[in-house]
């Protein structure tokens, strides 16, 4: 059993301002599947300047929305999971630093995704993915697209390049993949280097062992897991969206550091958050 399945509770972000189930669908089967408590969570930023009418009143009408949104969703998970415990919260603060601040004690953190773009995601106020998944300290799940279930057989994808954040997407796609009774495929992409004295099908072979290596551990483990390792050629956003594209989930680690918030999650967790068509999973290290 690993760190994750330890942890309290999964805690999903709901949007007042966003209809749709995607990701509290997700969140309650997850929590029905791990036997963990669920938590519905809005925040409600603070008005800027309490004693103005006009804000007071934005923020009253903003307490409301949350609270009605709260009371559909917890109705419409109590209808489809009955026998997942769960709570709900209405919490002050601005909502990608709660919501953050909850990954302390969370198996998880589920939230949906607007499919922005880059440049909406970034000019966006209301944008929450890309922040609270840099700073979260527990696995992040972005649900944009629904679970491929017709697939047959089903299978997840973790992507593996013999990092540490690598070997902690292993430890979650391993532990995933046993709860679901479905088949996990390692990937890994090697993009041939441009100038190098060593042999192009040698580097390649050293990928390729590298990888089975990395997973030779959890594969004992975790033996009722269907495993099969593929390295892959091209650039590692599009060629992991791609092996996901009939995906239940993508799983990859979190490793990026420095620059501004946005940019901590690493280019590839950021190229998939736009790019994959199925269940976004980042890992951090820690």
């Amino acid at each position: 059993m690993t760190a994750t399945t330890e942890r309290r509770g999964i805690v999903v972000g709901v949007d007042p301002d966003r209809h749709g189930y995607l990701a509290l669908a997700w969140a309650a089967e997850e929590a029905h599947r791990r036997r963990l408590a669920l938590r519905l969570v809005v925040a409600v930023p603070p008005p800027h300047h309490p004693r103005n009418a006009d804000t007071a009143a934005r923020h009253r009408a903003r307490t409301t929305a949350g609270e009605e949104a709260l009371r559909t969703a917890g109705a419409w998970v109590r209808a489809r999971q009955p026998d997942v415990e769960m709570t709900t919260g209405l919490l002050q603060g601005f909502r990608a630093q709660v919501l953050a601040g909850l990954t302390r004690e969370a198996a998880l953190m589920v939230l949906g995704s607007r499919h922005l773009s880059r440049t909406e995601e970034f000019l966006s106020a209301g944008s929450l993915v890309v922040p609270v998944t840099a700073q979260t300290r527990c696995p992040v799940v972005v649900v944009g697209d629904a679970e491929h279930v017709t697939q047959d057989p089903p299978y997840l994808v973790v992507g593996v390049d013999g990092s540490e954040s690598a070997g902690a997407a292993l430890a979650l796609a391993f532990e995933e993949a046993d709860l679901r009774h479905c088949a996990l495929r390692a990937v890994a992409v090697w993009q041939p280097p441009v100038f190098t004295l060593r042999r192009g099908d040698m580097l390649f072979q050293a990928e390729r062992r590298l990888l089975y290596e990395t997973t030779a551990g959890w594969a004992e483990t975790y033996p009722d897991v269907r495993l099969s390792h593929e390295v892959l050629i091209g650039s590692p956003v599009e060629t992991l969206a791609d092996a996901a594209a009939h995906a239940l989930a993508v799983v990859v680690g979190r490793r990026g550091g420095g620059g501004y918030r946005g940019m901590r999650v690493g280019s590839v967790v950021h190229g998939l958050l736009h790019r994959a068509h199925c269940p976004v999973i980042t890992v951090p290290v820690e």
